[in-house]
């Protein structure tokens, strides 16, 4: 028996895939089908696949080509996967042609004519993009802004900022670039919302009201009534509320929640989460001016929510402040009470630590190195040193382009990406609330 095998993502299955398949069938007596899995698709720079891999696999075995199909999940796999199934033909578009000689070691290698004019790229290129605004101080979009064109689908077409001399110097080839926030939501599909998190509630209930969807920064509101008001009136209106903080989008840490909830490391008794720096980075979208509550606070948060829930017993907040008003806080430690488990949470800018991710079960804990935000590696460890798994995750632009793709899909597919759910949202609402109002489980130092 003649084996044969190709591989592909299959995203938004065609013609021209349907053609190729059928060229590959006719190679041989039995047919293989490698459908690539999202993270790989991620290491190759393919963020903007619209269907799950189970909608891609169950596609292909429908067309009733294939005699069975796998998955591709790693570099270096298809030399594996021709040795171990004892492959005669490796079958592949023209589109690469030349790149897998090398296959030609191990077995005969075919490169198959594409279709002409169909291929998912130009399918998803021709779907109407959506026309993002930016909303807030034109310094903070430089990442944003470059982000976004790695994603198909997405068209910064406006900008909304105070600074308006300043935006219309950087943008110069966006042609709505406003100090009113009306004339943007009047030229746009949706909003990103980087502007004073005071400032989140009044621009997202606006945008929602005409009928945008909104991308915001965490901390969404500082009050956590308003909050849950914003995700009501986003459902009334049909439109998409998502969070942005692009650690909660990145495949390293989205695995790093998945083994915690296959219980890995056992019961999850602590999580002690650091982010700190010392000064403002050029285009950082989280300015010091906010204070290191509002530009940390959010990311230090996501895992103690995620990974421990929102009913914490208690909370005590620890802060030293830059002046007497409390407006500016450059240090802030918060530790939680829940009923089987605790969390310690520091943030800093203007002080220095170590900013790791550790959480500690009863059978083990995982590690996540510094800057544990921006992760592409963590660890899981035991006491019995020889059971230690390494993870490592391909990420580029710091996780932002995949929360500008799980955005857009989110707008096409009319439900929000659940990388952070409402009661997270709401969570960290919360706890601002309680930070600014503060009650009996406040301390404060002064500088």
């Amino acid at each position: 028996m003649k084996k044969v095998i190709t591989y592909g993502t299959y995203d938004l299955l065609h013609y021209g895939h349907i053609r190729l398949l059928e060229r590959a069938k006719a190679l041989g007596d039995y047919l293989i089908v490698g459908v690539t899995s999202a993270d790989f698709d991620k290491s190759r720079g393919k963020i903007n696949v619209q269907q799950s891999l189970g909608e891609r696999m169950e596609a292909v075995r429908a067309l009733g080509l294939a005699d069975e199909v796998i998955v591709e999940e790693y570099e270096g796999q298809k030399i594996d996967d021709i040795c171990s199934m004892n492959i005669d033909v490796f079958a592949i578009g023209t589109d690469w042609l030349g790149k897998f000689d090398y296959l030609k070691e191990f077995c005969q290698v075919v490169y198959l004519e594409r279709t002409e004019g169909v291929s998912s790229s130009e399918i998803r290129t021709k779907r109407r993009k959506v026309h993002i605004g930016l909303v807030g101080e034109a310094d903070r979009f430089t990442k944003f802004t470059r982000e976004c064109g790695y994603v198909n689908g997405v068209e910064v077409s406006g900008v909304c900022a105070k600074n308006i001399r300043e935006a219309k110097e950087r943008f110069t080839d966006i042609a709505c670039v406003t100090e009113d926030y009306t004339e943007l939501l009047s030229c746009v599909d949706a909003v990103y919302i980087n502007s004073h998190p005071a400032e989140h509630y009044e621009h997202i209930k606006c945008a929602l009201e005409a009928h945008k969807h909104v991308l915001c920064e965490l901390p969404m509101t500082l009050n956590a009534g308003q909050c849950r008001e914003l995700y009501a009136i986003a459902e009334r209106e049909g439109c998409i509320l998502m969070a942005a903080v692009k650690t909660a989008y990145s495949t390293a840490y989205s695995r790093l929640l998945l083994l915690v909830k296959e219980g890995k490391v056992g019961k999850l008794v602590s999580v002690d989460s650091t982010c700190t720096r010392l000064r403002k980075e050029v285009g950082d979208s989280v300015p010091i001016s906010w204070g290191s509550l509002c530009s940390w606070g959010p990311t230090a948060l996501l895992p103690v929510f995620q990974t421990l829930g929102s009913k914490y017993k208690d909370i005590h907040i620890i802060s030293r402040f830059t002046d007497q008003e409390r407006k500016h806080d450059s240090f802030t430690k918060l530790n939680f009470t829940f009923d089987s488990a605790v969390a310690s949470v520091k943030i800093a800018d203007g002080v220095k630590s170590e900013g790791e991710l550790v959480l500690s079960g009863t059978n083990g804990y995982i590690y996540v190195p510094a800057p544990w935000w921006k992760t592409d590696y963590f660890e899981i460890r035991y006491e019995d040193t020889k059971k230690n798994r390494r993870y490592f995750y391909q990420l580029d632009g710091e996780g932002i382009r995949y929360e500008i793709a799980a955005f857009t899909k989110a707008i096409e597919a009319g439900r929000a990406s659940a990388n952070v759910s409402e009661e997270v949202v709401s969570s960290i609402s919360q706890v601002m609330e309680q930070f600014f109002e503060s009650g009996s489980t406040y301390t404060t130092m002064l500088e």
